[in-house]
């Protein structure tokens, strides 16, 4: 809820969606969820039980496979730990503070990752967090579809699928939306071999059954078969492997967006 200065406008507020930047609002308040729930829980940064903190075995893991260098230029003492951590965390560029939290979600529960969502909402964040990955979507129904299908273990090979899209979409440093693309599709058809219990179907030879049982109208069938079509000819994704594409982000997220609706149609059909 906004303050009365807010309100009155006797101070400035966010007007518009942080997708280049992050303010000194954000960064503070992504911070402060860290400490709120890893720096000051029990036993992070003194001993606790007779079990060591664990900070120690958080900060060797951060040395060896995020800032990549040697494990022991760590400090010595747990505060002095934090202390280096917090200086990286407030003075490195703005996109590394997704890349830290990223590496550090991907090893922590559900919670953390809901309080940081809510901050990111928040403070008008250009990017929301859906399966440990900041994603730019900022269509709030898009990230409500993304998060309920990759969140079910129900129907795990579908849902591994839409996860190493998201990946390959989401991948900063080498982006292949290429294989996005085909990981997206694969969900789907993936889905079709759950709903004609038949481990050889294909998306086609599902979309024909839903038909001829009338649990799919014509045009929708029609509709996602010819999409299938594009990604399936020799002109399509699928076969072209050639190194040049003029394939995109936007691509890559349409069809991420337009596999997971589809599969999330498809389970209702179960």
């Amino acid at each position: 809820m906004k303050k009365f200065s807010e309100r009155k406008g006797y101070v400035d507020t966010n007007v518009t969606l942080q997708a280049e930047g992050i303010n000194d609002d954000l960064r503070n308040s992504l911070w402060n969820v860290l400490d709120q729930q890893i720096w000051s829980a029990i036993g992070f940064l003194g001993w606790y039980h007779d079990r060591e903190p664990r900070i120690r075995s958080f900060s060797k893991n951060l040395w060896f496979h995020y800032f990549k260098k040697p494990v022991d230029s760590r400090p010595g003492l747990e505060p002095q730990i934090l202390s280096a951590i917090r200086e990286y965390f407030f003075n490195c560029p703005w996109y590394e503070v997704y890349d830290f939290i990223e590496f550090i979600v991907s090893e922590r529960d559900t919670r953390l990752q809901d309080s940081i969502r809510q901050i990111l909402e928040r403070e008008l964040s250009g990017f929301r967090l859906i399966s440990g990955r900041f994603v730019d979507i900022t269509d709030e129904q898009e990230v409500q579809v993304l998060e309920e299908v990759l969140s079910d273990t129900e129907y795990e090979p579908v849902t591994l699928h839409l996860k190493r899209a998201l990946e390959l979409l989401t991948d900063r440093k080498s982006p292949d939306y290429r294989n996005s693309i085909k990981e997206s599709i694969s969900a789907v058809e993936s889905m079709a071999k759950i709903i004609t219990g038949n481990p050889k179907a294909t998306l086609g030879s599902a979309l024909r059954e839903l038909e001829s049982k009338g649990q799919i109208h014509q045009a929708l069938k029609d509709g996602f078969s010819k999409l299938y079509g594009y990604t399936s000819d020799e002109g399509g994704v699928r076969h072209a492997m050639l190194e040049e594409s003029n394939l995109s982000s936007a691509d890559a997220k349409y069809f991420l967006l337009s596999c997971t609706s589809f599969v999330n149609y498809l389970k209702s059909q179960l």
